[in-house]
């Protein structure tokens, strides 16, 4: 690929409406398939594989586990890959289409091998998406919009979550859990749609990086993600708290869809998973919606407390009632913590790497350390639920969310405002500062 690149626009572009609408609808079209089965993905191996083809929690709980896996070990490289390339609308339906094909394959296979091979290159695949629509967003906004955009951008992923949940909910009643492979389907080719609304030319891909203009001279040397984690103090520790937190949130939603495949039974228990994600994604979308609005006049680290302290409630609360009204009324409070942390998470990775031109690669690295924690979320809950029940699980997973609290409270600073320029090295180069903190 060329070095060679076009001089960058003014740091505050003017996008076209065209381009507005087609960030709009790709983050709507593409919730459902960014994600993969996700929570579907255990309610259909334990209800419909079932303990008659050697599924329950547990194995279900390792395929999550080996996809998640599969998935953080590329998102350096996907970083990396998306600073570098001239081609981020490609990249984006190249891999909308490799989700989509992983998961309709699913339906006509039955080896625990091969179910965990084809989910683990959806999770590679869907592995490109998050620091792709970051980064075609920064490149078509510029970052003074930045924050904004991106609240935006979480409320219509949220509300395209919601719609395709109601769909399938709706559709599972009465043609069972196999609908929502062909749903993904339909939104794969819809997104794809969306995403050539925006116009290659308008996307900067010095913007895009996190530089503020072309001043980085052609084939400069790009840091791998664990460098950079290493180079920057206040990175690594922002890692730390994001695997924190998906080791404790990625479990909770599929392990109410376990418990409710239990006391519902198989035939509702999609349905039931459906409401609880509908309930959820109802309040994401207002909440994205405010985090983009105030973040940058109430500051990062308020809101992200918010975000811990609810994750760690909601887990507390499970343990109160099996009544389904009532897990699904609970699970509104992951609209809360959620909606804030999807919103905040491109937000403080750009105040951290701003300017530097590694801002996709720091989503990497970070989204690895994420994925770290996700990955073995599942496997612990599902090892605690077979040994000890679902209320024990839940209350560990509460408690590592207030552990993470305590953390970002007395350790990690505010990000607003903080100046990461890189100081020139005695090589020349120009790694990563470290931030004061």
């Amino acid at each position: 690929m060329s070095d060679l690149r076009p001089a960058a626009r003014a740091a505050d572009p003017t996008p076209s409406t065209r381009a507005l609408r087609g960030l709009d609808a790709l983050n709507f079209f593409l919730a459902d398939v960014r994600d993969g089965l996700g929570p579907y993905l255990a309610i259909y191996l334990i209800a419909v594989r079932g303990p008659d083809q050697g599924w329950n929690e547990a194995t279900a709980g390792l395929v999550m586990t080996i996809a998640g896996i599969a998935g953080l070990i590329a998102q350096t490289p996907a970083g990396a890959l998306i600073d570098r390339t001239h081609h981020k609308r490609a990249i984006v339906i190249a891999g909308a289409v490799a989700v989509t094909l992983s998961c309709l394959a699913l339906p006509f296979i039955t080896n625990f091998a091969l179910v965990a091979a084809t989910q683990s290159l959806a999770g590679i695949a869907g592995a490109i998406f998050p620091p792709a629509l970051a980064a075609i967003t920064l490149g078509v906004v510029g970052p003074k919009a930045f924050s904004k955009r991106i609240g935006r951008n979480e409320g219509f992923n949220h509300a395209g979550n919601a719609v395709s949940a109601v769909i399938a909910g709706v559709t599972a009643y009465w043609f069972g859990p196999i609908v929502v492979f062909w749903l993904m389907a339909v939104l794969a080719a819809l997104s794809i749609g969306a995403m050539l609304m925006i116009r290659a030319e308008e996307i900067d891909d010095d913007l895009a990086r996190g530089l503020d203009s072309a001043a980085e001279p052609a084939g400069a040397h790009q840091p791998e993600g664990w460098r950079m984690l290493l180079q920057n103090r206040t990175l690594v520790l922002f890692a730390g708290l994001a695997a924190l937190f998906h080791l404790s949130n990625a479990a909770m939603l599929p392990s109410v869809g376990q418990l409710l495949t239990h006391v519902s039974g198989k035939d509702y228990a999609t349905s039931l998973i459906a409401v609880c994600i509908v309930a959820a994604q109802c309040v994401m979308v207002p909440m994205a919606i405010l985090v983009g609005h105030k973040a940058d006049s109430f500051g990062r680290k308020p809101i992200f407390l918010v975000a811990f302290g609810i994750l760690a409630l909601r887990g507390v609360l499970y343990t109160l009632s099996n009544n389904p009204y009532y897990l699904v009324a609970v699970q509104c409070l992951d609209g809360i913590g959620a909606g804030i942390y999807g919103a905040l998470f491109p937000i403080v990775v750009a105040d951290l790497t701003r300017g530097t031109g590694r801002f996709n690669v720091a989503q990497g690295a970070v989204a690895t350390a994420q994925g770290i924690g996700a990955a073995l979320s599942a496997s612990l809950a599902g090892i605690i639920i077979v040994a000890a029940g679902y209320s024990t699980a839940f209350l560990v997973l509460a408690a590592i969310a207030g552990a993470g609290f305590a953390l970002y409270l007395f350790l990690m600073p505010e990000t607003r405002g903080i100046d990461p320029t890189p100081t020139p090295s005695a090589k020349g180069a120009a790694p990563l500062a470290v931030p004061a903190e």
